[in-house]
């Protein structure tokens, strides 16, 4: 710690879409599909505790995580499913409490990377972002731009601002009136590494790109202009892509489906349909199929070793957006299905 031989990319995502269809049994019954991304973000709805947000382990013990909620927003709006339980997550996550305990309470902490992802998500979900949850999420947004470009936090515990969130800010005000400012902009560009990639931390002795950041960056620079810069991180996102059609973390050897997600969506909306296509085979061979126990179909595994319940939700949530193909620029929930559905297997 969820961008463009165009004909390519419809007729493969022709191909692996499909449609819902409608259940066999009872009309209670939820909606099959043949989609792996449908398939994928219906189980993902599943996971929600209490029907409203997801949570993460530490040490044994269950904490509610904004950050990857708002993951699951996302991945249901890519696939167009599961609007029912996006809206029951985004009013979870606009309730005070758990709105300020991510983003802060905008006085004493104001954390810019939360706070940006959070106002993309309202935008996503056609929400307010100027009036979520009774905060004005672009104002705080913008109060957190220094004169260098940066986006960075509030807090008494120091400025853990990195690209993630810078990537994001970009993506959110360029949605609001103003756009987003250009000196932002040109910071996320300024911090490219030699070889094209982008890094998860600003100011590092050593530039070291890591693929989640670059996949996220070359987004958010080519919604704002940063065309070059945003080709450059596509090269470098192909350049390090595995036989197998994977990226690996940063320092790792094996490929993972979260890296491997955000890199396929990247890939697919950004002009190499050729490397998004075999990012998201490699993301749909870790999917539980119909051969899975039934509770495990359509999630995905964090890497070849097999479904964890540790890394599944977050691995999952991540894998939606590549095997969508739906570009975070456009990324909209309007026109999405209610209910959650589950794969079209024989039993």
């Amino acid at each position: 710690m969820s961008l463009r031989a165009r004909a390519a990319v419809l007729l493969t995502s022709a191909v692996l879409a499909g449609a819902l269809l409608p259940a066999a049994t009872a009309s209670a019954a939820p909606p099959v599909t043949v989609r792996p991304d449908a398939a994928a973000a219906g189980w993902l709805a599943g996971q929600l505790v209490g029907g409203d947000h997801l949570e993460s382990s530490y040490g044994g013990v269950s904490y509610p995580d904004q950050g990857l909620t708002i993951d699951a927003v996302l991945a249901f709006a890519a696939a167009k499913v599961s609007d029912d339980a996006a809206a029951r997550a985004t009013a979870w996550l606009a309730q005070p409490a758990n709105l300020a305990g991510y983003a802060g309470d905008g006085v004493g902490e104001s954390y810019a990377g939360a706070t940006a992802k959070l106002a993309f998500a309202a935008e996503v979900r056609g929400a307010n972002p100027a009036a979520f949850g009774g905060v004005d999420l672009v104002a705080r947004l913008r109060a957190r731009l220094q004169p260098s470009g940066r986006f960075s936090d509030l807090s008494q515990w120091g400025d853990y601002s990195n690209s993630l969130g810078q990537s994001f800010a970009l993506l959110a005000l360029a949605r609001t009136p103003g756009g987003a400012p250009s000196a932002a902009a040109g910071y996320l560009a300024g911090a490219q590494c030699a070889d094209g990639g982008f890094p998860v931390s600003f100011g590092q002795p050593v530039c070291a790109s890591d693929p989640d950041a670059t996949a996220l960056a070359a987004q958010a620079l080519a919604a704002t202009g940063r065309g070059a810069e945003a080709r450059a991180g596509l090269s470098w996102l192909v350049a390090r892509q595995g036989a197998d059609g994977s990226l690996a973390a940063a320092g790792a050897a094996a490929g993972n489906a979260n890296s491997t997600g955000l890199a396929a969506q990247a890939l697919l909306t950004g002009g190499r349909p050729v490397a998004g296509v075999r990012a998201r085979g490699f993301v749909r061979s870790l999917q539980a199929g119909c051969g899975a126990p039934a509770a495990d179909r359509g999630a995905v595994a964090y890497d070849a070793a097999g479904l964890n319940p540790a890394t599944a939700t977050r691995a999952t949530a991540q894998a939606v957006l590549g095997l969508s193909g739906a570009p975070l620029a456009g990324l909209r929930s309007q026109g999405s299905r209610a209910a959650a559905p589950v794969p079209a297997c024989a039993h």
